[in-house]
């Protein structure tokens, strides 16, 4: 976990770099918060650009359970890997990849047996419907 996660800050310190000579490069002299404020602006900007259509086309076809999956399954990522960096940072824990993977495979798991209890459900509705 520990080298996966030094990988990843690695990756971003590169680009962090690259960005930064490119602002020396070009004398834009904007401050690291001017940066921040800029590149992620642009990043979020750019993956609205990317979502929104898909989760258009999701709500069109009646399809929002995906979009709340979508969502839900973002926010799992986020909180499980804040508590192995919080277990890391303050020592109450050991930071290991394989329990966010085992937390996520949970959560995946959970939402299996969830659709098939809901696909169940409506196909038992649709039945009782089409009888009447």
């Amino acid at each position: 976990m520990g080298k996966f996660l030094y990988w990843i800050v690695g990756q971003v310190a590169k680009i962090h770099n690259y960005l930064l000579r490119l602002n020396d490069a070009y004398e834009y002299n904007f401050s690291d918060k001017e940066l921040h404020f800029l590149i992620i602006g642009a990043l979020g900007m750019a993956m609205i650009f990317a979502v929104h259509p898909v989760f258009k086309w999701l709500v069109k076809h009646n399809h929002i359970m995906v979009i709340s999956w979508i969502y839900v399954f973002t926010l799992i990522i986020v909180i499980t890997f804040a508590i192995e960096i919080g277990q890391r940072v303050t020592n109450t824990g050991v930071m290991e990849f394989k329990d966010i993977v085992f937390g996520v495979f949970g959560f995946i798991c959970m939402f299996l047996v969830f659709s098939a209890v809901r696909g169940i459900y409506h196909l038992v509705l649709r039945l009782m419907h089409r009888n009447t």
